[in-house]
């Protein structure tokens, strides 16, 4: 899919749409993404900093989306596990970025040619205004060849 028709329509889905998570950039080929989340009366919790349900699902998709386009329909990718640490309160816009590089993909697609079951675990911070850390997230992936490919 395009890069932009993809951008569109994930800041159109429900869940992204409605808690405030935007994606503000994806590159063309698809290993740069930048995540935005604005804080709104609908996503602050009780002491009006960002919820970490929102925090955490402004992470989620990308990682496995991301690789997924890259290794494509040979390989089966999937979010196995996640893990956040919240780190201080976040306040106003925050963002993160995801990057995916050629040695990334390299490993994955080597670790995985015979077939083989592949856990890879990816990172990425929450960072605010001022660049400080709001929250550290960990993102397991599942890869593995699809039998026959």
């Amino acid at each position: 899919m395009h890069h932009r028709l993809f951008r569109h329509g994930i800041n159109l889905w429900p869940p992204f749409l409605f808690t405030g998570i935007h994606l503000t950039a994806l590159s063309a080929d698809y290993t740069r993404a930048r995540v935005e989340l604005r804080l709104r009366p609908w996503n602050r919790n009780y002491v009006g900093t960002h919820f970490g349900g929102s925090l955490f699902a402004m992470t989620d998709p990308f990682w496995m989306l991301m690789v997924l386009h890259h290794l494509g329909r040979e390989h089966r990718v999937w979010d196995k596990a996640g893990e956040i640490e919240f780190v201080k309160p976040g306040r106003g816009v925050v963002r993160t970025d995801f990057i995916l590089t050629p040695a990334d993909l390299d490993d994955l697609r080597t670790r995985a040619a015979g077939g083989a079951k592949v856990l890879r675990w990816f990172e990425n911070d929450v960072v605010d205004a001022d660049g400080e850390v709001v929250a550290r997230v960990r993102k397991q992936l599942y890869v593995r060849r699809k039998p026959g490919r």
